[in-house]
């Protein structure tokens, strides 16, 4: 039991094999106890009471994914019948019911353990600006936890829990992650939402997930997202399961020019390891400057933005400024030498530098940055209380502003021994896709999980099915990854599953016309078709008919016969289309006839 890893499979297994709730009730005190280290917890619940909430749960039920499974909360989200601090006693209300997203991790099976430490009013990377005692870097002490969750990061990173709740402004939910050796999930924004939430600010905040491993983290996504009448930021957002990684991405990087590690060449080395892997897999890296993300980023701290943390505790910083810690207070204090001119001009700011960005980003699959630039001991902290901070968000604070989603991923150690960590971004609603990197990319990056010295087990075998509210789709050309059209199926919302080959009875051709050339997939007789190469994506249903509307003649959707006898909704073409059209079968691949230089050739 002492030894046992505290992972979602790991511990299905043990319940499978007959260990109680109760066992690992009193596993997770004794490790707390262990551990020894008081600044964890701001209030930790007492056993007795968890153990009670634990027998409650009956017989194991493999049913409820999360069947006692213990999580702790950052102390700024609410648990029902408990004090809810943000750090600040003097904020300290009884909160009269649980999180929207405590609750329904609750009927999912999982055990509350506790509220956990965090940078006061979630203002801060370090995780060293709480009136409580800090909390201690699980991996190596003498550096910062990071913020502004930090106890939620540590006590995960310890192993104590299998998961945790944070929150993420500027990059609270991914740079603890980075410093502690574990997976920070940050969400796309509204997909879980944020009633029962202390906000920092409202318009930017989400919670955030802490785990071992990128599986665990986005399986708890699953079970906490939700749409919430309550919350007016709510959406729904589609959390489907996992899905292989297709062959061919274009993953952007910061420049030679733009990236920053502020002279740390081990976290320079680290990063570039990690793209190496990435290429290794068959990515296109790209390299991007990175200024207008950086331009971005710096307005998170001015205008809006500040005067937005300003709202949430306006009457305190009023009434008794004392009871603020003196660093949030300075910071959130810049706000009223602001106006609401001010305020206005940050916005329109925000969307000019937003829109530099898209370009940028619509011509990739991703972004991959380092986590962090470098690494802050706390000796560094007490000597500067905001310069570390500042760099600390210095490939996180744009983020939320741009609206996306993001993943740190702990990869090897680097050179020195401190963890190693990545963070993939896309697109908001591309969850699904960024965890699928990201679990592939952790099984490349050979670490241990957290500071408990466990070993990374290999996730569980990804089936290539749609879901029941997908429709899987067959496409031979543009739209496959990599390629000039594959975004009109990943902005609506489409997965890859797999590749595939048709049977041996279609006739691929390059039709006449154009620019652009198109290919047409034609069923014929088998003598004279081969297997043609596929790509078979998952789109919602929802998003179907627009994809079929933009599809033009002579192509159309229709049942294609796959080579291991399965069908599939997939492109076809009219035999009249492929009049003029070059019959390019041998190739039995449009990639391989656009990688050829026929394409360029004909154009």
């Amino acid at each position: 039991m002492f030894d046992l890893p505290f992972t979602l499979p790991s511990l299905a297994a043990a319940y499978k094999s007959g260990t109680s709730a109760k066992d690992i009730v009193e596993e997770v005190y004794r490790r707390i106890d262990s551990i020894d280290d008081p600044g964890i917890f701001i209030y930790l619940f007492d056993k007795q009471e968890v153990l009670e909430t634990a027998a409650a749960l009956g017989a194991y039920d493999p049913a409820r994914p999360l069947w006692g499974i213990p999580f702790v909360i950052k102390d700024n989200i609410d648990a029902g019948g408990k004090p809810t601090t943000a750090a600040c006693p003097a904020y300290e209300y009884l909160a009269e019911e649980d999180a929207f997203v405590v609750g329904r991790l609750k009927e999912a099976g999982a055990l509350v353990i506790g509220k956990t430490n965090l940078d006061q009013f979630a203002t801060g990377l370090v995780g060293v600006r709480s009136p409580y005692q800090p909390p201690r870097n699980a991996v190596d002490p003498d550096i910062v936890p990071g913020g502004s969750s930090s106890g939620s990061a540590v006590a995960v990173a310890h192993g104590i829990v299998s998961f945790s709740l944070g929150t993420d402004t500027a990059g609270s939910g991914r740079v603890p992650g980075a410093l502690n050796n574990i997976v920070g999930l940050k969400p796309t924004l509204g997909a879980l939402s944020a009633s029962g939430v202390v906000p920092a600010c409202r318009t930017l905040d989400t919670i955030s997930i802490f785990a071992l491993t990128v599986e665990d983290a986005y399986c708890v996504f699953q079970c906490a997202a939700g749409y919430d009448a309550a919350d007016a930021y709510s959406k729904v957002v589609p959390t489907p399961d996992l899905s292989p990684v297709p062959a061919k991405l274009r993953i952007g990087i910061p420049d030679a020019g733009s990236i920053e590690f502020c002279g740390d060449e081990a976290q320079a080395k680290s990063f570039s390891d990690s793209v190496a892997l990435l290429e290794a897999e068959g990515a296109e890296i790209v390299e991007v400057d990175f200024t207008p993300f950086y331009d971005v980023a710096h307005m998170l701290y001015e205008g809006a933005w500040v005067a937005e943390r300003h709202s949430v505790i306006e009457d305190l910083m009023r009434d008794a400024p004392e009871a603020v810690h003196p660093v949030t207070r300075k910071v959130v204090e810049a706000a009223l030498d602001l106006s609401a001119t001010d305020a206005f001009r940050g916005i329109y700011r925000l969307k000019e530098l937003a829109r530099k960005t898209e370009p940028v980003l619509a011509s990739l699959d991703l972004l991959c940055v380092p986590t962090m630039p470098t690494f802050y001991s706390v000796a560094d902290l007490e000597a500067d209380p905001i310069g570390p901070n500042s760099r600390n968000g210095t490939y996180t604070n744009f983020v939320n502003l741009l609206d996306m989603c993001g993943l740190a991923v702990p990869v090897a150690p680097r050179s020195d021994g401190r963890p190693g960590s990545v963070t993939l971004l896309a697109a908001a609603g591309r969850d699904s896709f960024l965890a699928s990197i990201g679990s592939r990319l952790e099984q490349l990056g050979v670490h241990k999980l957290g500071a408990t010295g466990w070993t990374l087990l290999a996730p569980a075998t990804l089936v290539p099915a749609a879901g029941a509210d997908e429709i899987a789709l067959a496409v031979c050309g543009a739209h496959m990854s990599g390629m000039a059209l594959n975004h009109e199926l990943t902005s609506r919302g489409a997965r890859f599953l797999e590749t595939a080959r048709t049977s041996d009875a279609y006739c691929l051709y390059a039709l006449a016309g154009g620019p652009p050339k198109r290919p047409g997939l034609v069923r014929g007789e088998t003598a004279n078709g081969g297997e043609i190469e596929l790509e078979i994506w998952a789109m919602p249903k929802t998003q179907t008919g627009s994809f079929l509307a933009g599809i033009p003649s002579p192509l159309g959707l229709g049942t294609l016969e796959l080579a291991d006898g399965r069908t599939v909704k997939g492109f076809i073409c009219e035999t009249a289309g492929v009049r003029g059209a070059e019959n390019i079968t041998h190739l039995k691949s449009w990639r391989s006839f656009t990688d050829s230089g026929s394409i360029a050739a004909a154009e």
